[in-house]
């Protein structure tokens, strides 16, 4: 665990204390003391930094992909060697249990994995005599710098799902991930050079909006992919087409549960429960509403949730036990309760209450308890926004069509799951509903890394989603050659070319 005053940057090739005087402190959760201070890089650090990716950025390039693709795997090994280092790092800073945060980890690793195979991924196409001794090929070539801002609640897994693929087509990385949970980000920085990467084509710089303004706007970037708040990746996305860097920003999230009368309800509720809570809430992917389709539903529901609520064993980050440990900062968990208090004020009923929830021996820790709330409305304020907390809202459904309209007139469309042993209205709603990713029957649509990950509406700006097939798209351009060999030209055509 670092101690205080030891949070820099990973730039070049080497850790570097931060030179300007703004830091920011980093908590542990479990226990509300300041375990660190994070310095917040000024913009010439920022810029020392793409200038270190500019200039590793021609050799890396030109290294064929097989050997790209074998430093991933050394990277791959490093850091499976190294996970139960990393999960303590991210369970001391976020305040998620030890196994989820291995978890975290491996969900990165998978998308390693696929990055691997860029030797296959990044291959172009060819057409043979599209005319008359004409052949025609594509190629998709690496774009230069790139850079990810990514957030606290996965500082380990969202990381890898975009540097190891724009590493892997060729791309040099700068990478900003959250000023509350520095250490893993940093980590990963030396694990990437450990495996053979040049010093340069990972840098790790903490920072906040002035170090996000430097990656706007320097035209050595030449992509940016962030994940965080709707209105954040708003800004990005808007600012990032102003400067014409290609964007790619996701955000928030309301994700829908739909369950209908067939289910069954034993699944339900042990899927909804790990969904809803887990990880304290702080998932963009978790589940914090539950839609039940007619009342008989909805009163079976609440029977058996009520319980199983009340019941969640909450813990430090490090107990064996614990289903879900501290939110990140008590700031959070303010913002959380306030929700709470929105959404009884504005009528919903509260069926178990986490606000004044307290772990004895840790009650200066950023804790709360599983809240469960029913009867939540459209038009209500905590529905329409996203809590980020152990809170599960009801909002009930009268019938399928209601079911499919909620989280498709949503703000946001990040995720939905239904949950039903009817084969037509699960592939009805999967067809219908206005949601970037569906789960039938899962209750956290994430996709496996060869597929890939991203919403809808205010969940995603930009036209490319993350990881799979698509973040080789995002992270390349593609070139197009025409050629032919003639033995012999004669006389210039003046008309446009054909395939006469």
């Amino acid at each position: 665990m670092a101690q205080s005053g030891e949070y820099g940057h990973f730039i070049n090739g080497e850790r570097v204390a931060g030179a300007g005087k703004r830091t920011g402190p980093v908590f542990n959760p479990t226990t509300g003391e300041t375990q660190g201070h994070v310095a917040l890089a000024t913009r010439e650090e920022m810029a020392g930094a793409i200038s270190a990716a500019d200039r590793a950025f021609p050799e890396w390039a030109s290294i064929n992909p097989q050997r790209r693709a074998r430093v991933l795997f050394k990277f791959k090994e490093l850091v499976e060697k190294d996970i139960d280092n990393l999960a303590r790092m991210i369970s001391s800073e976020h305040g998620k249990t030890l196994p989820d945060a291995r978890g975290d980890v491996q969900r990165g690793l998978e998308v390693v994995e696929f990055a691997c195979g860029i030797p296959h991924l990044q291959k172009g196409e060819y057409t043979e005599s599209a005319g008359t001794g004409i052949d025609v090929y594509s190629m998709r070539q690496p774009l230069g710098v790139v850079a990810g801002i990514t957030p606290f609640n996965f500082p380990a897994m969202i990381p890898m799902w975009m540097f190891s693929v724009a590493i892997a087509c060729g791309n040099t990385f700068v990478n900003k991930p959250s000023e509350k949970d520095p250490s893993c980000p940093l980590r990963l920085g030396e694990l990437m050079m450990e495996a053979g990467a040049p010093a340069g084509v990972l840098n790790v710089v903490n920072g906040d909006k002035e170090a996000v303004d430097v990656l706007i706007e320097d035209p050595r970037v030449k992509a940016i992919s962030f994940v965080g708040s709707s209105d954040i990746a708003h800004y990005i996305y808007a600012e990032g087409a102003r400067h014409h860097t290609r964007v790619q920003a996701f955000g928030g999230a309301k994700n829908h549960m739909v369950i209908l009368p067939d289910a069954d309800m034993e699944s339900v509720v042990n899927q909804l429960i790990g969904s809803a809570y887990g990880s304290a809430g702080e998932r963009c992917m978790a589940t914090p509403v539950a839609v039940p389709v007619g009342d008989a539903t909805a009163e079976t529901l609440i029977e058996m949730l009520r319980p199983r609520v009340e019941s969640l064993r909450i813990g430090p980050s490090t107990a064996d036990d614990a289903d879900l440990g501290p939110l990140v900062t008590a700031a959070h968990r303010d913002r959380v309760r306030n929700w709470i208090d929105t959404a009884v004020e504005e009528g919903q009923e509260i069926i178990v209450d986490g606000r004044d929830f307290s772990l004895q021996g840790y009650e200066n820790g950023f804790f709360m308890g599983g809240t469960l709330l029913d009867k939540a409305q459209p038009e209500h304020k905590s529905y329409q926004e996203e809590i980020f907390g152990p809170v599960l809202q009801i909002a009930r459904a009268k019938d399928f069509e209601e079911a499919v309209a909620l989280p498709s007139k949503h703000q946001y469309g990040n995720g939905v799951a239904i949950f039903t042993r009817n084969g037509a209205a699960a592939r009805e709603f999967a067809a219908r509903v206005n949601v970037g990713m569906v789960g039938v029957n899962v209750p956290i649509p994430v996709p496996i890394a060869y597929h890939t990950f991203g919403g809808w509406k205010r969940s995603g700006f930009g036209d490319v989603n993350q990881h799979g097939p698509e973040g080789v798209r995002f992270f390349t351009k593609i070139k197009t050659i025409t050629q032919r060999w003639p033995e012999d030209v004669q006389g210039s055509e003046f008309v446009i070319p054909t395939m006469k």
